[in-house]
């Protein structure tokens, strides 16, 4: 595999080159700094400009096109990283080298017809289209509390990270969508065009030259762009732990929370200690809070870890009867100690580091994991492959150790359910 980057000052290109591949992936990211109310319009965006453009006016006249670039597929979706947003379309199709020569090229035009020419009535965007992306992304805010999970989490960021992008819905709200009108989001699509920050990044086999030649040939964007800020979050204001407990909810079991705040970590830290702490912790099947609070005393339905690097921060969520409450704070906060305390073995620590590497092998089977590795890489800064297989390996206990003392449990959250089983495992 090879990497390479071309800065064009307006964008930059990022060529991931593999033979493992007869289909190649290119990927356009828009970014910019996270703002509340610009979520449902970025939302918008990803599913409106893959409806219809000037030149494909239906969804039925786009896909027939499909079908002509031998079964190309398009796809788009938004996503908040840490201070910023992305607004991303993607674009599969089968190498020129299977087809007939120029496909490569024919693709690409095609894909940027639908980016940069939408179908524009009256200066705002057509009306079938736009309601319709406007109902689909009405219904997804609406079910938002219908997942009980992802009620939890939004209320456990919300109670620790109010203000934040970190609070933020990835889908937006209700009162934001509602103001959205066809000639708005007009006007926001170009400013995006204009001002956000574009990367594009294509993976598979082909000539460097020429796809660079195809892409300057056809990518139209001219406005130099300053440097960005930083996408991570630091925590420089930490609490004493808050308890909360939402109105009961019509679910089958209670949701607990653990939500912790970290206090100045390393860059070693953030990328790789924290990965085998988290293993060990609750982030794999045979996890330390498996083990004690699921299998050894049955106080939950499931339990698992999870963290995040670039937000600073480590939950834990566990689906519990509602009267095992307090048992099972007590064993979670005891196995959260014990990381600190050290009571954790080598083995342990190796199997982590084992996980962590086989989990970027896999990531080379896939056309659009091996891309976000160098998205991780370009917006925060990761090691690329080869680095991160050689720097997990040199975690350490006492490393492990420093890392959880600098966990702050900030706050317990319980999403009551009122439908319980007396027992459950």
């Amino acid at each position: 595999m090879e990497y390479q980057k071309i800065n064009n000052n307006a964008y930059n290109i990022h060529f991931i080159k593999t033979t493992k591949f007869k289909k190649i992936r290119i990927k356009i990211n828009f970014k910019e700094k996270v703002e509340r109310e610009k979520i449902v319009y970025r939302n918008m965006l990803s599913l409106i400009l893959l409806e219809s453009c000037r030149k494909y006016k239906t969804k039925r006249l786009l896909d027939i096109e499909c079908e002509e670039l031998y079964n190309a597929s398009i796809g788009s979706n938004t996503t908040i990283t840490g201070n910023y947003q992305l607004l991303s379309f993607n674009n599969v199709f089968l190498n020129e080298k299977y087809t007939e020569v120029g496909m490569n090229e024919k693709t690409f035009q095609f894909f940027l017809n639908l980016i940069f020419d939408p179908l524009i009535i009256d200066n705002g965007f057509e009306e079938t289209s736009f309601n319709n992306a406007k109902n689909y992304l009405l219904e997804d805010i609406e079910s938002y509390e219908d997942s009980p999970m992802r009620l939890a989490t939004s209320n456990l960021y919300h109670e620790m990270f109010e203000g934040t992008p970190i609070e933020y819905r990835v889908c937006g709200y209700k009162e934001d969508l509602e103001k959205i009108t066809k000639e708005n989001l007009y006007e926001y699509y170009k400013e995006l065009i204009k001002n956000n920050h574009i990367d594009i990044f294509v993976v598979g086999e082909f000539d460097s030259n020429e796809m660079k030649k195809i892409i300057e040939n056809n990518f139209n964007i001219n406005t130099i762009k300053k440097p960005t800020t930083s996408h991570i979050i630091n925590h420089n204001k930490f609490r004493k732990i808050t308890n909360v407990t939402s109105c009961p909810k019509n679910i089958n079991q209670s949701i607990l929370l653990f939500g912790f705040k970290l206090d100045n970590i390393t860059e070693f830290e953030r990328l790789y200690t924290l990965a085998v702490y988290n293993s060990i912790l609750g982030g794999s099947p045979d996890s330390k809070l498996f083990r004690e609070v699921r299998e050894k005393n049955s106080l939950c339905y499931s339990i698992s870890s999870t963290y995040s690097g670039i937000n600073s921060y480590e939950i834990i969520s566990a689906g519990i009867n509602k009267k095992d409450y307090n048992k099972a704070v007590k064993l979670i906060k005891k196995e959260i100690k014990k990381m600190a305390l050290g009571d954790f073995t080598e083995e342990e620590i190796k199997q982590a580091q084992i996980t962590y590497i086989a989990s970027l092998k896999e990531i080379e089977d896939a056309p659009s994991s091996m891309i976000s590795i160098y998205e991780a890489h370009e917006y925060l800064g990761y090691d690329l492959m080869p680095e991160r297989e050689k720097n997990i390996v040199k975690v350490t206990k006492e490393d492990i150790i420093t890392l959880a003392k600098k966990l702050k449990l900030d706050t317990i959250y319980l999403l009551e359910g009122v439908k319980e089983n007396e027992k459950g495992n």
